[in-house]
């Protein structure tokens, strides 16, 4: 199966120190990317040095050592290859709303180049699966394609793995509906569409995948967090400008600093 593409589209996934967005680091990064156009895909895989321990039970998990990366490029030296290769691409990923993308972003802010995701299609397959069928990514392989993973956990893998599995899943719901507990049913979610994916895989109620800003009733984006919970953005700058400041030195996600960024300097344009 082709996917129905209206851009490019970019796969991809990452092994780190450990499992906090903010504080660890890449250390593997795959990525398989499709053209609008058509024919093959293009697969770029990589190393790197993350300049940090790395934690033990991250080792545990996808087996790479310090001294694996040791002589490997740091984030920073490979970043504006990421950056071009990925350009203005659709993101996908297994977990990669919550996981992958966030972490990439704080790389990226780190070395001063902003992942804007506020335009792109965000593709999870891992939402579709755990909607549709939950289970692991190795379950996901063996349900939609009936092939097992091989050499889970190394990052190449893995992505070839989520391609495949949303191939799987593109044809079997194909034509499906989706009748949630309550009876409200979603005609046919997952089509070969990647905006139609993203609606359907995306609480668009959280903006962030921190969860430290969401959406109210109104439509307005409002803190979710702390001593302005529930109250809009927009109004706590206005009474409280110096709040965006200690948001920008914090440690919260770049997505969460870019998105209040973006408010805060259309509220001094009015």
């Amino acid at each position: 199966m082709d996917f129905n593409l209206n851009k490019d589209i970019v796969f991809f996934d990452i092994e780190a120190t450990g499992l906090s967005v903010v504080r660890d680091r890449i250390v593997q990064i795959a990525l398989i990317k499709y053209s609008k156009k058509g024919g093959e895909p293009i697969e770029k895989s990589m190393l790197i040095n993350p300049g940090i321990p790395i934690s033990a039970e991250a080792m545990g998990v996808h087996g790479i050592t310090p001294k694996d990366v040791a002589n490997k490029p740091t984030f920073a030296q490979v970043a504006q290859e990421l950056f071009d290769f990925i350009g203005d691409a659709d993101l996908g990923g297994y977990n990669s709303n919550r996981y992958d993308i966030p972490m990439l972003m704080e790389e990226f802010a780190r070395v001063g180049l902003e992942l804007d995701i506020s335009k792109r299609n965000l593709v999870d397959v891992q939402r579709i699966f755990y909607k549709m069928e939950p289970r692991t990514l190795r379950a996901a392989l063996k349900f939609y394609c009936g092939k097992e993973l091989e050499g889970a956990h190394d990052a190449l893998a893995d992505v070839r793995a989520t391609v495949d599995v949303l191939k799987g899943q593109l044809d079997k719901y194909k034509g499906v509906d989706l009748v949630d507990e309550e009876g409200e049913v979603t005609p046919e979610p997952i089509r070969n569409n990647m905006k139609a994916i993203h609606d359907f895989v995306n609480d668009l109620r959280f903006l962030e995948p921190t969860q430290k800003l969401k959406l109210n009733d109104k439509k307005e984006v409002v803190f979710s967090f702390g001593k302005y919970n529930n109250v809009p953005v927009k109004e706590v700058f206005k009474k409280d400008p110096n709040y965006h400041n200690w948001i920008q030195k914090m440690e919260f996600s770049s997505q969460m600093k870019q998105i209040v960024r973006k408010i805060y300097q259309d509220l001094k344009k009015e």
